[in-house]
Parts: structure tokens; C-alpha cells; sequence
């Protein structure tokens, strides 16, 4: 049987999970990445302290990894220096109140209860309780699913699975769910949060998303050098195999002849012929012609309505003073309901926005002896005498929530300076000072995101899950296009890390179905 050729455009989390399966296989895979590293929005910024992650700073889920790793004869241990998170996340609200999740559930729950009362802390173990239920059900259903359908989820729990969908709400929103759940509105807040993990609002998302609670009780995990090292790895891994990887390499167009993918053509008109062709990238950019009008009915973009959030992000080095940060801190606004409102009704970025903070330099490890009250590792220090000590610049990543519109009312230097000013002002609020080295900092907005990956406007997470049939919405693996497939946050089983691998774990079995099916 003659050599089977993918080429797998883009080299994000989804493109080079597809090219290690492949290449373990035997496929001749060719990777093709415009940019001049791996790793798709899993990006770093140098600086003289270091890089800086300024994409993904968490990774859950690494049995996904793990597998991949295992399944191409390699070890992720052997590989990526990883280890576990102690404090999950810190955060604070302007009234000064703060509170640590930890990585061991019994201190969360006692950090609950000093924060906010026995009941809550009863409240919260019903609501981890009710997060593991859901995860358990949607786990093998829905997230390995190869193209899970809302009939198709109902055929495959059953009678009994019904009285399990039921328990978890799927028609409720994630806000409603909350309310039920907790009396004290900061902790509906806290976890209401977690929808903007995937790019929603708590007000619309379905209740379904409080199994990201149980993904990260089941283990946060902090990759030593940057999450960019895992890109690394992966790429590297895929090599070994014998995939080819070009970087700094821009496909002009997919090619197609009689109805059929038959490769691709790059920048400089090179053509690099496949028998299948991987895509790890929205179908936006499919669909507005950004990879050639071959493939444009390949698959749909979301309306410009049903995309999800994109950010406002600032990578610096900056001193930090007045708040005990910790590897990633969350300081809330007062008002979440006015927050959304704006984001999602009006589109426009919040006045008062809530804002992310990823301090690599913080080591995220409980001082030892403490119970709920974290001390996740002392501020870098300079010593300006025996008695006395200076904080000194540290590496910082923050992040605000912004409508996906940089296709459409891109920002204006003004606009930037007003939100750089009232992103520093809400962090002063809750206490933390910053001072930023002008000359370090660096702003990405929607509009530059529209840049690295056209077709979005911005948007980091595909489609927002705003109702209990967007998750169904999602493109699978196959297009409309035979023999092109897609990978990637934006693809079934949906956005972050360890989905976006998933995707491309999918699209590779699909290829390997499809490729099997056509030689026979």
C-alpha cells in the first residue's frame, strides 16, 4: 500500500495532538506553522526575567497527555517537568475579602467556612458533589464522543441516564444553578467564572459547566519553563515519529481536485500534495476564504452573536505591592450581572472589569501549617538592608474579558489607555499596587487576535456555549469537504488545552477511518 500524506495546517494544541497520532501510525505528516514557534495561542513573551505565557497558564485534564503520550510509545513525565498546584487560585473583591481554592477539597471547605459560614462549606461539598456527577456522565458520552448529538447523548444514557440528565440541569443556566446553590453571592461569582473559561457568560452558559470544578479538584498542574514547553514537547514527539515540521511556513490555499482535498499550496506556491488535510483553526477562517474559495463551504462560522469572548491581555514586568499574590489571582468586580451586561448586550468592555493574573514567578505551594488562608509563595525580593526589603520587578500576564469584534470596531490607542487605566484601577481596588516598566509592557487586543487568527474577530473559544445546545453546535472532525478535517478549541469536544487535544485525537482517527476506508 503506497505512503498515506496529511498535512496538518497550524501547529496549536489540536494540529500536533492529530500529527503524533498520525505520525506513531505510519502517516507521512506534515506540519505547516506560519508562526516561528508551536503552540498555536499557547504563546510566550520574552523578557529579561524570562518568557511569559500570554495564552493558556493552566493545564487540567493531563491524563489526556499522559495518554497521548503513552499511545506514541513516549512518557509525558520523561518529557514536560510538570507538578500539582497547591492553591488553585486566590481571589479578592473590592470590599478587601479574599479566598483560596485549594488543591485539597477538606482546606477549601474550611476556607469556605471561615470566609463565608458552615452552611456555605456544606453548600460547596453538595456542589462538588454535584460538578463530579456531571463530569462522570459527560465524560465518556460527550467529551470522547467522535460527534455527539443531543438524541444521540439521550440514546446513550438511557432510561436511567434521563434521571442522571435531569439531576444535572442541562436547561438551567449556570447563574440559576449557583443561586440555588449558595446564599452568598461572591461564591456564586468565584464559580460562575468558570463559564468564562470557555469563552461565556454565567448568565447564559448551562449548568453543565460546573464540571470544570471537578476537573481542577482533579488537579491543576504547573509546567515548569511556561505551558509553551508542552507545545514543544509535542512537536518534538510528533518528530520523532517522523512527522516533518515546518515553522515560519503561511499556507496560500487548500487545494482540491474532483470534489476531494489533494493537498495544499504555500506562500511562495509550493505545492505539498496529501491524501488528507487537518485544519487547526476556526471555521471562520475556512469560511471567509482566508485558506482558498475551495474550502469556504468546508464548515460555518458562528454569527457574529454566537461567538465567544475575546481579551484584553498585558504581559509586563512590573513591582507589585499591597496584595500577597498568588501563581494565578482573580480580582472580581462589584457588579457581575452590569459586567456581562456589557459584554454580551451591549459589546463593549466593561468599566469595571473583573481581571486575571498569571505571577509565574509565584511558586503556587501552601506555606506550611496553613488551612484555607494560602501563602503561595513570597513576592520576589531585593535586599536593601538587614531589616529591610524592596519588592523587585516580576514577570505578570493579566487578562480582562473583551467582545470579539476586531474584525468589526477595533480599538483605538485612547480606548487601550482607558482600559489599561481601569484594569490597574480594579486591581488597586482589591488592594494590588503595580508598577509596570513602561518599556516591558505589551497589549493584545481583539483586533491583534483577529491578526494571528482571521476569520474570529477576536474570539479565543470558537463558539460561546450560551444555551444547552451550543456544545451540539460545535464542527466535528469532518467537514463538508472530504478529506478535510478540523482540529482545534473551535472543534468538538470544545475549548481549552486538553479539548483542543482532543479534537485533534479525534481528527486523527477520522483520517485513519477514512484513509483505511478508501483503500479498500
Amino acid at each position: 500500500m503506497a505512503t498515506r500524506r496529511v498535512v496538518v495546517v497550524g501547529a496549536g494544541m489540536g494540529g500536533l495532538a492529530a500529527a503524533v497520532d498520525l505520525a506513531a501510525r505510519g502517516v507521512d505528516v506534515t506540519v505547516i506553522e506560519q508562526a516561528a514557534t508551536p503552540g498555536g495561542k499557547m504563546q510566550a513573551v520574552p523578557s529579561a526575567l524570562g518568557p511569559i505565557d500570554a495564552g493558556p497558564t493552566v493545564l487540567t485534564m493531563r491524563w489526556v497527555f499522559d495518554q497521548l503520550f503513552d499511545d506514541a510509545g513516549a512518557s509525558l513525565d520523561a518529557t514536560v517537568a510538570l507538578r500539582p498546584a497547591e492553591v488553585l487560585a486566590r481571589h479578592a473583591w473590592p470590599d478587601g475579602a479574599r479566598l483560596d481554592l485549594l488543591a485539597d477539597p477538606d482546606q477549601t471547605e474550611a476556607a469556605i467556612a471561615a470566609f463565608a459560614g458552615a452552611a456555605e462549606a456544606r453548600r460547596f461539598a453538595l456542589f462538588r458533589a454535584r460538578a463530579r456527577e456531571i463530569y462522570g456522565l459527560l465524560e465518556p458520552t460527550f467529551i470522547r464522543a467522535p460527534r455527539p448529538s443531543a438524541a444521540g447523548l439521550m440514546r446513550r444514557v438511557g432510561a436511567r441516564g434521563l434521571a442522571d440528565m435531569a439531576r444535572i440541569a442541562p436547561f438551567t443556566t449556570l447563574w440559576k444553578t449557583l443561586s440555588d446553590i449558595f446564599r452568598d453571592p461572591r461564591l456564586r461569582q468565584l464559580f460562575g467564572r468558570y463559564a468564562t473559561y470557555v469563552g461565556s457568560s454565567p448568565f447564559l452558559a448551562p449548568a453543565t459547566l460546573m464540571l470544570i470544578a471537578h476537573v481542577e479538584q482533579e488537579g491543576v498542574w504547573l509546567v515548569e519553563g511556561g505551558m509553551v514547553g508542552l507545545a514543544r514537547a509535542l512537536a518534538g514527539l510528533a518528530e520523532a515519529k517522523g512527522a516533518c515540521v515546518r515553522l515560519n511556513t503561511r499556507v496560500r490555499e487548500i487545494q482540491v481536485a474532483d470534489g476531494r482535498v489533494v493537498g495544499v499550496a504555500l506562500e511562495d506556491g509550493e505545492p505539498v500534495r496529501a491524501d488528507a488535510v487537518v485544519v487547526n483553526a476556526d471555521p471562520g477562517t475556512l469560511a471567509l476564504g482566508h485558506l482558498g474559495a475551495a474550502v469556504t463551504r468546508a464548515a460555518p462560522p458562528p454569527a457574529l452573536r454566537e461567538r465567544s469572548l475575546s481579551a484584553l491581555t498585558w504581559t509586563m514586568l512590573a513591582e507589585a505591592e499591597g496584595f500577597p499574590l498568588s501563581r494565578h489571582t482573580v480580582f472580581f468586580s462589584a457588579d457581575y450581572g452590569a459586567e456581562f451586561k456589557d459584554l454580551t448586550d451591549h459589546q463593549r468592555v466593561p468599566p469595571q472589569p473583573t481581571v486575571y493574573i498569571c505571577a509565574p514567578d509565584r511558586d503556587g505551594a501552601l506555606t506550611s501549617g496553613t488551612t484555607g488562608t494560602a501563602n503561595p509563595g513570597a513576592a520576589p525580593a531585593d535586599k536593601v538592608s538587614s531589616d529591610e526589603t524592596r519588592p523587585s520587578a516580576e514577570r505578570l500576564f493579566c487578562l480582562i474579558n473583551a467582545p470579539a469584534l476586531g474584525d468589526r470596531a477595533p480599538l483605538d490607542q485612547k480606548e487601550i489607555a482607558q482600559c489599561t487605566a481601569r484594569t490597574l484601577a480594579q486591581m488597586e481596588r482589591c488592594g494590588l499596587r503595580l508598577r509596570p516598566q513602561e518599556e516591558t509592557v505589551r497589549v493584545t487586543t481583539p483586533s491583534d487576535f483577529e491578526r494571528r487568527f482571521p476569520g474570529t474577530g477576536g474570539a479565543l473559544y470558537g463558539r460561546a456555549t450560551h444555551g444547552w445546545a451550543a456544545s451540539f453546535g460545535r464542527a466535528a472532525a469532518r467537514t463538508a469537504v472530504p478529506g478535510l478535517y478540523l482540529a482545534g478549541g473551535s472543534a468538538h469536544p470544545g475549548a481549552g488545552v486538553p479539548m483542543a487535544a482532543l479534537s485533534g485525537r479525534l481528527a486523527a482517527t477520522a483520517v485513519l477511518s477514512d484513509l483505511t476506508s478508501r483503500v479498500r
